[in-house]
């Protein structure tokens, strides 16, 4: 009788670097004769990718975890992995309060990840190193035949904002070959893939050789059959006038650019090491409204970082008003062990005012995300269809071209088509469109570069 694959079940917690990370991780155990399953309750370990920039993730993955311990009353042989942002961030001092833990893998480990599992009489076992070369070039995620991928085109951060733990858990920047990636994506086209977000902690900070992003940009939009082209999240700093110039140019790469922020004060940016003044931001946001008059800006706010003053928060409310953000993550500041804000800047901004004044945030932010989502009443965007809307199975859900929902007519709606349709109604988050345009659009002259001109409101973060 011929032995069985053991089982893993991937469960992943925090951003799209984490989702393309458990790709990957699939990616490397199915080559090593893993099977993934779907179901932790025939899994033969059970592999949690986690997130550490908020504590209110850490606190899920706590509970999950003992949770999950309790199928050993059932399969007393069962492993449990933690791996990614969380297990580097919070170390092997974690299985004194989580003894259930049997392994921890951090985020440059993955390769290695065959190896490890197959020590199972040497458990508990802890594999937690940085390693500066790694980019994971060379292997194939696991994806399962989707319309939309995700690729990783750099790792780690150099930034070192005082309050993120980002540097501390991934390590230092390093990007992935340019030919690599391109390689990647005109694969994924190949079988289906219709869209793909490019990803990094700072991403428009991409360099490899003689590539910088612009020139990154520029050879992705050219891929035959790609109809759509993403990337998050960039650093406002790092950014250069010729990638707003390839944005405009190809149709085909969306007019939509989160550009965190963080906070509207001066002060406060100086405190956060983030690199650019109020005014400086400002500048940006006129720069790319020049090349991209209609595009769509989103961006991450916080309040209640160390010395925050009620000047300082008005002056994030001023922001928010001059900006005009299409939507926002908004959320109150919670200090992360191993920052420098954790080490040198007291907590010291009480509960009660972070709750008053991130309510205020959500109050002001989705005012203007209704001004903003009603302004498109009435026009045509084109839809890039994604499947049934999660609250009617009746009505099919996409994406316009600067990443709002739409919800829209089922009939013709077929996922991956990329269809006309008018707007007739919106809310703060979503447009409502009752009938779809007869032109039909497979990409067009955008995917070959001729010169062709959400979801985010509430207490989150990209990792």
């Amino acid at each position: 009788m011929t032995e069985r694959a053991p089982r893993i079940y991937l469960e992943t917690y925090g951003c799209q670097m984490n989702e393309a990370d458990s790709e990957m991780i699939g990616g490397i155990l199915g080559d090593a004769g893993w099977e993934i399953t779907s179901e932790p309750a025939v899994a033969d370990v059970v592999l949690l990718n986690t997130c550490a920039v908020r504590e209110k993730a850490e606190q899920r993955v706590v509970g999950r975890i003992r949770a999950l311990a309790q199928l050993r009353r059932y399969r007393p042989d069962l492993k449990v992995v933690l791996a990614g942002c969380m297990a580097k961030h919070l170390g092997p001092a974690l299985r004194e309060t989580l003894p259930e833990i049997d392994a921890m893998v951090g985020p440059d480990s993955y390769r290695r990840l065959p190896s490890l599992l197959a020590r199972v009489n040497e458990w508990p076992l802890v594999d937690l190193a940085l390693d500066r070369l790694e980019t994971y070039e060379g292997i194939a995620p696991a994806r399962a035949g989707s319309l939309h991928a995700w690729i990783p085109i750099m790792r780690g951060c150099d930034r070192f904002c005082t309050f993120c733990v980002v540097p501390l858990v991934r390590g230092r920047e390093r990007s992935v070959p340019a030919d690599e990636i391109v390689r990647q994506i005109a694969d994924l086209v190949a079988r289906g893939t219709v869209e793909v977000t490019l990803l990094g902690q700072t991403v428009n900070s991409y360099r490899e050789g003689d590539t910088d992003f612009a020139g990154l940009l520029d050879r992705t939009a050219r891929i035959d059959g790609l109809l759509r082209i993403r990337y998050t999240s960039p650093h406002p700093a790092d950014f250069t006038s010729d990638v707003f110039e390839v944005m405009a140019r190809h149709r085909n790469i969306c007019k939509h650019i989160h550009i965190p922020v963080q906070t509207g004060s001066n002060a406060q940016l100086t405190a956060m090491k983030r690199g650019h003044t109020r005014e400086e931001f400002l500048d940006r946001v006129d720069e790319i409204r020049s090349f991209l008059p209609d595009v769509s800006l989103t961006t991450d706010l916080m309040t209640g970082f160390p010395g925050e003053t009620d000047e300082d928060f008005e002056m994030t409310l001023s922001l928010i008003r001059a900006v005009r953000f299409d939507g926002a993550f908004l959320f109150r500041y919670s200090p992360r062990p191993g920052t420098y804000a954790f080490r040198k800047q007291p907590d010291d901004v009480p509960d009660p005012i972070k709750a008053a004044r991130l309510t205020a945030m959500i109050a002001l932010q989705e005012a203007i995300a209704r001004e903003r989502y009603a302004r498109w009443i009435g026009r045509e965007v084109d839809v890039l269809v994604e499947g049934p809307s999660r609250r009617d199975p009746g009505r099919s859900r996409g994406k316009s071209d600067d990443f709002k929902t739409v919800i829209l007519p089922s009939d013709g709606a077929a996922p991956g088509r990329l269809i006309p349709v008018r707007i007739e109604r919106a809310t703060s988050h979503t447009l409502i469109a009752e009938g779809i345009g007869g032109r039909d659009d497979d990409g067009g002259e955008g995917a070959d570069g001729e010169d062709l001109a959400g979801d985010l409101l509430g207490e989150a973060r990209v990792d």
